[in-house]
């Protein structure tokens, strides 16, 4: 006799792929942009108009979190007082650095 064990349980695993280096550039550009755009404003505030806490802000300012969640770049947009075309356009700009090299581009 063989017993079904089979609990209706399954896990599964999300492996996520390296960044490529195009990617980490445009991250710590669109974390420079962001901290250009909020200016004088604390951190505090601006991640709070934005949903977000203080401590996601200071990671994508800082190119941390390279790639944050579209929703959290559009809120932190409207925030800032940015549309999305314009931080779409400004990152799309960006190019890979070459090795060795820090960000490509100022967010100036």
């Amino acid at each position: 006799m063989c017993a079904n064990y089979y609990t209706g349980i399954s896990i599964t695993l999300m492996v996520r792929t390296p960044l490529t280096p195009l990617e980490r550039e445009r991250g710590r550009f669109l974390g420079a942009l962001l901290r250009q755009a909020r200016g004088e404003r604390s951190m505090a505030e601006v991640a709070a108009g934005a949903g977000i806490s203080a401590e996601t802000l200071r990671k994508i300012e800082t190119g941390r979190a390279p790639t944050p969640a579209f929703f959290t770049i559009a809120a932190l947009a409207a925030t800032l007082g940015l549309t999305l075309g314009e931080i779409a356009e400004r990152c799309a700009a960006v190019t890979a650095p070459e090795p060795g090299e820090g960000v490509a581009e100022e967010a100036a």
